[in-house]
């Protein structure tokens, strides 16, 4: 998914605001499971997440993801945390975890409301008792802009980069068409990627979560707008 972007992921996302969400994501966890000690991030990325629940609010974070590239970079972020390349939808750790996340919607990766009930079915059996879950949904049917172009640029180790996209809906899946200007010492490149995420209802996200044997709660706002699920066995 992210194979041409991975060298460049932070530069492109340097808009998220991982202070302020790892701050939330660690109030939301003791708040529901005091004592919370250790946390696996599912499609972690680049690690940013997992580095800063570390170092700044005491936590023991491992990760998983299916991208080489992002777990290169989340492993030289956060050396202590174990990272792993994994489908989210059938991994096996031989660890039990406090809290679980996935978040930046990446849920909506696995397409089907099938893969989603797995992935959470996943994700139940590696919580410790009284663990909890965090799932960051994609939009609803209905949502998604597809007459906008969108715009984002960054710097990374001395490269300008520049990522321009748009959304294309067919049925129930939605289309990330993203291309790249990438211009940098050695040279100028440019790169495409198309990224696919179900789009599913609020109902459909808590009947996947029913099927995992999870007890969910939605809050419409969550770390940022896109809402938030937290579940517990």
């Amino acid at each position: 998914m992210f194979t041409e972007s991975a060298d460049f992921y932070d530069a492109i996302y340097s808009f998220k605001d991982y202070v302020a969400e790892a701050a939330q994501i660690a109030d939301r966890i003791r708040s529901v499971r005091p004592g919370a000690r250790t946390v696996l991030d599912i499609a972690c990325g680049t690690g940013e997440h997992a580095r800063l629940l570390a170092e700044r609010h005491g936590f023991e974070v491992d990760g998983i993801d299916l991208d080489a590239g992002l777990l290169r970079a989340a492993r030289q972020k956060h050396p202590s945390g174990r990272f792993v390349e994994a489908d989210m939808s059938a991994f096996t750790l031989d660890r039990r975890y406090d809290a679980i996340l996935c978040l930046f919607s990446s849920i909506a990766y696995l397409v089907t409301r099938d893969r989603v009930a797995q992935a959470l079915a996943c994700f139940r059996q590696h919580l410790a008792p009284g663990g909890v879950v965090f799932v960051e949904p994609w939009f609803p049917p209905g949502a998604l802009n597809t007459r906008r172009v969108f715009r984002v640029h960054g710097v990374h180790n001395g490269a300008r980069v520049t990522r321009v996209g748009r959304n294309e809906v067919e049925g129930r899946i939605s289309r990330l068409h993203f291309e790249y200007e990438v211009d940098a010492p050695s040279g100028k490149r440019h790169l495409t990627e198309v990224h696919e995420l179900g789009l599913f209802t609020r109902e459909e996200m808590g009947q996947a979560f029913e099927r995992a044997n999870l007890d969910a709660t939605y809050d419409p706002n969550g770390l940022t707008g896109r809402g938030l699920w937290t579940a517990r066995a």
